[in-house]
């Protein structure tokens, strides 16, 4: 007996993606009037691209580039002892973040242990000002009181169900599914 996964439904498309993007840039700075002292981290993997583009977005609305970091949370996982060889990659934070504005960035928060384990690799790092956060999908299950700031979409799921966000830079695409497990006999 083997599991696979099949695709169930296509939540969002590329025009989807993208204004949802928009609409999250505008946020982040309506929400901070503006964007002095704002940095973007994007958390590998699909994080840093969300990221990038989100600077994009911000540079249009603003026209002033927005510092943009990656973080690697592989060591603050909590549950890396169950992982078969972990990959490290590094962290790319070439500025002070302390007294900042920290908005990370990723594509789907699920039950919220990957932004605990980012919220204690930041904190490594320096003291921010404040952190808030930025998710393309939110599809609920949380283990942990933590809630997005930004989100593209609200996608309610069973366990059963995974969502799989596809970026163009990284997929040549951007899409973003649902798929469901399907167990093959």
């Amino acid at each position: 007996m083997t599991a696979a996964f099949a695709e169930k439904a296509v939540l969002m498309e590329a025009e989807d993606v993208r204004r949802a993007l928009s609409r999250i840039a505008h946020e982040i700075v309506e929400r901070n009037k503006g964007i002095e002292d704002v940095i973007l981290v994007g958390i590998r993997t699909r994080g840093v691209p969300i990221a990038d583009r989100l600077a994009r977005e911000i540079y249009d609305i603003e026209n002033k580039k927005i510092p943009v970091g990656i973080l690697d949370i592989t060591l603050y996982r909590d549950d890396l002892s169950t992982l078969p060889a972990p990959e490290v990659r590094s962290t790319e934070l070439p500025f002070d973040i302390n007294g900042k504005i920290i908005v990370l960035v990723d594509d789907v928060i699920y039950t919220g242990r990957t932004i605990r384990s980012a919220l204690d690799a930041i904190m490594d790092i320096g003291r921010p000002k404040t952190i808030q956060l930025a998710v393309l999908i939110d599809r609920g299950h949380r283990e942990l009181p933590i809630s997005a700031d930004f989100v593209g979409k609200i996608v309610p799921t069973s366990k059963q169900e995974s969502v799989s966000v596809k970026i163009d830079t990284v997929d040549g695409i951007d899409k973003v599914v649902i798929r469901e497990v399907q167990v093959n006999r």
